[in-house]
């Protein structure tokens, strides 16, 4: 008997071959369908679709609706004849901007317009308050079906487009061949592997990320750049930068007009910022672990051996973020005090409402994400790319088509546009990890996140804290980022500001347009939800840098001379030039 319970027991010698299988089967679907993950899909149709069936008030409900809307639109389409500005039967949404042009008041492109703005409008009661389908599956039809209308809108097609005919009209149809060509040489660049054209007037180290520094400091994983000062005197605590590495750092030194990094110098402040290594298949094995280890760790490290500072700022943007309140839970717990402050921007500790980009999130999702890494050892930073794009169909897809290749009219490259273009790479394990520990399970803010083995809390966090959320983000939606208030007791300093992910956070003073709510939570004072905070917060028109610089100089010493720029004497030579090498990997 126990021959035969211990030839039971045994590993099957197909194991390894059955998982190499699954894997490069999974990892071929993933090709095909850009990462995402059929069965997902297939669960929230049949979800949605058999509970809508099984549904006779909601169906009595949506074929009401439907006859309403008939009378709505036959009645402006009456009431438009002769009268331009009739009251429409229903408004766009405030960010859909494709029906601005005076042209879709003409007849018959107004009724169009108006029948293409209350099909949407049905789909979503359509889509929603299905009773039984699951809030994911739910959010997931909703946001397909989207996807769908904005592909089949008005205003991507000649016939249906008064505001292309007339463009038509007025080149002779030439913006048709100038598109056309776009196209191609677009799809040339693409399968070239090249940047998007116009992005060679913003090189690295040349016309962007120009603000003077060395690199102090560098390992496998980070360089550490250290920014020369510009003023006399600076504060005593140095302000350490922890960019995201799913972007190039240089997003915080853009054009000399709008780098915050520059701007910090400015107001007296000395100013380092990670850099991170571009993975290749080589670093798969990388894992979160590693991230804060030879990240932030490593950079706090060199930070106060140069400076002789035992006291730092802490800022982190977006992921950064994420890991800067992962190290800072870590060293809390350790007793370790270097972080005078923690500053978030646009970072999420809590995952339990992430926006739509939770919509590619889920056991499915990940399996298939998973094995597409698995096979590269990374995530190529164009997949991520795509994903952010698709949130963002009508401004960042759509609109683009019709422009630049209906139209041809190619938007000027800026700055920001040629950075977003600079795509990095995630590594195999990191990003798995990221996904699952953080994204799926919630374990940072449920209390399951480890590190070296033991939990981490975020409610150990005692600094000052200065969170920063935007009103448009859909990476890190504002009331996501604002649960830092139920996750620690310590002072917190929210501030919304207008704007998205990065141009919210790109935001210079000057900025025409820009305004900022703020609003501080003493220690251990009554977290409010995202509303009750709105109510109470002023508003300020201008930048936000300046309010946050107002909170560091409040949470600083008096100035002192500047730090040298690197301590060989420590071990942190001055290495080169700043931007330094992993910035210009591709």
């Amino acid at each position: 008997m126990a021959a035969t319970h211990s030839r039971q027991d045994a590993s099957d010698p197909l194991d390894g071959i059955a998982e190499t299988l699954d894997r490069a089967a999974i990892a071929g679907i993933a090709q095909l369908t850009s990462g995402l993950s059929p069965a997902t899909i297939v669960q929230a149709f049949s979800d949605w679709g058999m509970h809508l069936a099984s549904s006779p008030g909601k169906q009595l409900q949506l074929a009401a609706k439907t006859a309403r809307k008939f009378v709505r639109l036959g009645d402006y389409a009456v009431r438009s004849i002769g009268d331009h500005d009739a009251a429409p039967a229903i408004e766009p949404l405030p960010q859909d901007r494709r029906f601005t042009d005076p042209a879709w008041k003409e007849a018959p492109y107004n009724v169009i317009a108006q029948a293409f703005l209350l099909n949407q409008q049905w789909w979503h009661a359509a889509t929603t308050g299905v009773m039984g389908v699951t809030r994911h599956h739910e959010d997931m039809v909703a946001f397909g079906m989207r996807q769908i209308l904005d592909t089949m809108a008005p205003t991507n097609f000649i016939a249906t487009n008064p505001v292309l005919q007339k463009r038509i009209f007025e080149t002779g149809g030439q913006c048709l061949i100038e598109g056309a060509r776009q196209l191609l040489e677009d799809m040339q660049r693409t399968m070239r592997g090249e940047p998007p054209i116009g992005t060679e007037a913003f090189e690295v180290g040349k016309g962007i990320a120009v603000t003077p520094g060395k690199v102090v400091y560098r390992n496998a994983l980070i360089e550490l750049i250290e920014y020369a000062p510009t003023t006399d005197k600076v504060r005593p605590e140095p302000i350490l930068i922890v960019p995201a590495w799913i972007m190039k750092y240089y997003i915080l030194d853009l054009s000399p007009e709008n780098s915050l990094v520059r701007w910090l110098t400015a107001q007296g402040y000395t100013v380092f910022i990670i850099s991170w290594h571009n993975p290749v298949s080589a670093d798969r094995d990388l894992d979160m672990e590693a991230y804060r280890r030879l990240g932030p760790m490593a950079a706090l490290d060199a930070v106060t051996a140069i400076t002789g500072s035992s006291a730092v700022h802490a800022v982190g943007y977006c992921i950064g973020g994420t890991l800067l309140s992962i190290a800072a839970a870590a060293m809390a717990r350790e007793g370790d005090d270097r972080f005078a402050t923690v500053t978030l921007f646009a970072a999420q500790t809590e995952f339990s409402e992430p926006g739509e980009l939770g919509l590619f999130i889920d056991e499915a999702q990940l399996s298939v994400l998973d094995n597409m890494m698995w096979s590269k050892g990374y995530l190529d930073g164009t997949q991520m790319g795509g994903a952010f794009q698709i949130l963002r169909s009508n401004d960042l897809v759509w609109s683009r088509i019709l422009n630049t290749y209906l139209m041809g009219e190619r938007e000027p490259m800026s700055d920001l546009m040629a950075w977003n273009a600079d795509a990095t790479r995630m590594p195999y394990v990191m990003h798995s990890q990221y996904l699952r520990r953080l994204f799926l399970d919630d374990d940072l803010a449920e209390g399951r996140y480890k590190v070296d083995g033991r939990t981490i809390s975020l409610s150990a966090l005692r600094q000052p804290m200065f969170v920063v959320g935007t009103e448009r983000d859909h990476v890190a939606p504002w009331r996501s980022v604002h649960k830092i208030h139920m996750l620690s007791s310590a002072e917190i300093t929210f501030a919304l500001t207008s704007g998205g992910h990065n141009a919210g956070i790109v935001s210079e003073p000057g900025h025409k347009g820009r305004r900022y709510h703020i609003l501080t939570r003493e220690t251990d004072g009554a977290a409010l939800d995202p509303d009750e905070w709105m109510a109470l917060a002023p508003v300020r028109e201008g930048s936000w840098w300046v309010g946050w610089e107002e909170w560091l100089r409040a949470h600083s010493g008096e100035p002192i001379a500047p730090p040298p720029l690197g301590a060989p004497d420590k071990g942190y030579p001055i290495l080169e030039d700043a931007p330094g090498r992993y910035v210009l990997e591709h």
